[in-house]
């Protein structure tokens, strides 16, 4: 089959198609014909070795795919050869084919084709995670950073549909409206004071939830933004890894500072997540309550143009590949 390698670390030149053996399903496991692959930030991190895989996962980069089941492991049941199908990796997908334990496939939403259902479970299955782990609630105030990329696309939808008021930054004045059509309350632009425009947006209160996709750079400005027994969970990295945290501002309001990656998580967790999201972001979608992230699509012969279009900084939605 048809897979894309990298040759060695670094941009996104060492990304090179290949010929490389067709995966076997193992006991419990679907093989999935893929039609189309989410590029992810991760994706990136990987190209550059500074995310291997898991021990034991395919070292094919790529973290999410749609596609058909094309055989069957011993023991699944519920599934057909040539089943519509969407699944969550923790590698493998940037291949023709790819092996998955069946826990971690299910079909996709309703109404939506294929290669726009490819760029869906990655975000949803980290936002609905980070946010079951942080215990929001219906009607609590988030702040979501980075609101026009995938994940901050879907989570200001998601958390406008559990009744959530929604901050969220970005770094122009045209992705700021895009905030607000999407359902944002307020929409901060970060290279200005956003810490005061949290303060002013809540009356000084602060926010009960933030997601942040930044790390060490917001580490600081994130917890002066809380509430009193808010909670932050980091998701990404893109602002470092090493910060200093004021544990007496930390204490002083009774909050929580976690930070959780879904690549690494167990198997029966990714099932349980992945079984979540189709039962209730799936719905959510069908009633056009979320509605799909503008995506930029590239065939797989192009794998290097999208991890440009990707890592630019200007790009907007989801990138997804196609075979």
């Amino acid at each position: 089959m048809r897979a894309v390698i990298t040759t060695e670390a670094g941009g996104p030149e060492v990304l090179a198609l290949t010929d490389v053996p067709t995966p076997e399903p193992g006991p419990g496991q679907l093989l999935i014909a893929v039609t189309a692959a989410g590029v992810n930030r991760a994706d990136i991190l990987q190209r550059q070795g500074h995310y291997p895989p898991p021990p034991g996962e395919s070292d094919l980069i790529g973290l999410e795919v749609s596609g058909h089941v094309a055989a069957l492991g011993a023991d699944v049941q519920g599934w057909a050869v040539g089943d519509a199908c969407v699944a969550l990796l923790a590698g493998g997908g940037y291949a023709e084919y790819v092996a998955v334990n069946a826990g971690q496939v299910t079909r996709p939403p309703e109404g939506i084709d294929l290669v726009s259902a490819a760029g869906i479970m990655e975000v949803a299955a980290t936002v609905v995670s980070n946010l079951d782990a942080v215990r929001f609630r219906d009607g609590e105030s988030i702040l979501i950073h980075g609101g026009t990329g995938g994940i901050g696309m879907f989570a200001i939808q998601y958390a406008k549909a559990h009744g959530a008021t929604v901050l969220t930054t970005a770094g122009s004045a045209e992705k700021l409206d895009l905030c607000l059509t999407l359902g944002a309350d307020v929409a901060l632009n970060y290279h200005d004071d956003w810490v005061a425009g949290v303060k002013d947006a809540t009356e000084g209160r602060g926010v009960d939830v933030i997601l942040d996709n930044m790390g060490a750079k917001y580490l600081t400005p994130n917890v002066r933004s809380l509430a009193r027994l808010g909670r932050l969970v980091v998701i990404g990295l893109q602002g470092g890894t090493k910060g200093e945290l004021n544990l007496n501002a930390l204490l002083g309001k009774s909050a929580t500072v976690t930070a959780t990656s879904l690549r690494f998580r167990p198997a029966q967790e990714k099932a349980a997540i992945v079984a979540r999201v189709a039962t209730d972001v799936w719905p959510l979608i069908a009633s056009g309550q979320i509605t799909i992230a503008h995506q930029t699509r590239f065939p797989i012969e192009e794998i290097r143009a999208a991890h440009e279009q990707l890592g630019g900084g200007s790009n907007v939605g989801k990138v997804v590949v196609t075979f």
